[in-house]
């Protein structure tokens, strides 16, 4: 395994940084859930979107899916997520991690009714900011829309 090729050819660096305080509210702030956008693939030139996911306490999160086009990792930071690795439900605690390549069977859920909190990954940056503002009305959608906004956004539940 190598470096890959160069993306910036320049000489000096260049001031390009960004930063989101801890204090900024999240993007999306939900009954049971609440996101925050730290690095969307639109920021990061589609190489990665990273994302704060706070569980309020009640019982949430995807049933089992995976995705054909993008790997998602998770990095719990505290209380318990239970993390599905495709064959078993484990419980998740501060330092657990999981990766899930493309095709990996995967889902996570809070169902300890306390708060908790982990870190999504995914590669490349998909545009998941509209798949997790929508997600919550599929239930209204149209079978037809159903199918299509899961398409659209690479998610396939098995």
């Amino acid at each position: 395994m190598s470096y890959p090729e160069p993306r910036y050819l320049g000489e000096g660096g260049e001031a390009s940084a960004t930063v989101r305080l801890g204090s900024q509210p999240p993007e999306l702030d939900g009954k049971s859930t609440a996101a925050s956008y730290l690095a969307t693939g639109d920021t990061t030139n589609g190489q990665f979107g990273l994302y704060r996911w706070d569980f309020k306490g009640p019982r949430s999160g995807p049933d089992p899916h995976f995705h054909r086009s993008i790997s998602e990792s998770f990095y719990v930071l505290s209380g318990s997520v239970q993390l599905y690795d495709g064959k078993n439900w484990i419980e998740g605690t501060p330092g657990d991690f999981l990766f899930v390549p493309e095709g990996g069977r995967h889902g996570f859920r809070n169902e300890s009714g306390e708060p908790a909190s982990m870190l999504i990954l995914f590669a490349p940056g998909a545009p998941r900011e509209d798949y997790f503002e929508r997600v919550g009305t599929a239930a209204q959608m149209t079978e037809e829309e159903r199918v299509e906004f899961y398409l659209r956004h690479d998610t396939f539940w098995v």
